[in-house]
């Protein structure tokens, strides 16, 4: 089983910067994948950034530049630096750990960007 714990959401003014913090616990294979996503009531859960072991990268175009994922292997945590914040960043962001055909979620933390 695999948890993962989330930090580091808040209120911050537009413009504004925050850093996600997610760290994982378990068993793990070697090869995973982990990620951020978001999800406001009115819109389906969207990828906004992952990183693979090895560093690959990935975004979401309404993010690409402003936002910056990172991961630190041994402790098996990834990060997500977010600068320049809008208010349409709102959202509650759940870190995502995908390896193999089993996916992890935790438990989300609320980002709210104020105008």
């Amino acid at each position: 089983q695999v948890k993962l714990v989330e930090s580091g959401g808040g209120l911050v003014q537009a413009g504004g910067s925050l850093r996600l913090s997610c760290g994982a616990s378990g068993r793990f294979y070697n090869r995973y994948e982990m990620g951020w996503y978001r999800q406001t009531p009115r819109k389906q859960r969207e990828l906004v950034a992952t990183i693979t072991r090895v560093g690959t990268t990935n975004y979401a175009d309404s993010v690409e530049g402003r936002f910056t994922i990172s991961g630190d292997n041994a402790k098996n945590t990834v990060y997500l630096q977010m600068d320049s914040l809008k208010p349409e960043d709102t959202s509650v962001y759940y870190c995502k750990l995908a390896m193999g055909p089993d996916v992890y979620w935790g438990q989300g933390t609320q980002v709210t960007v104020s105008s």
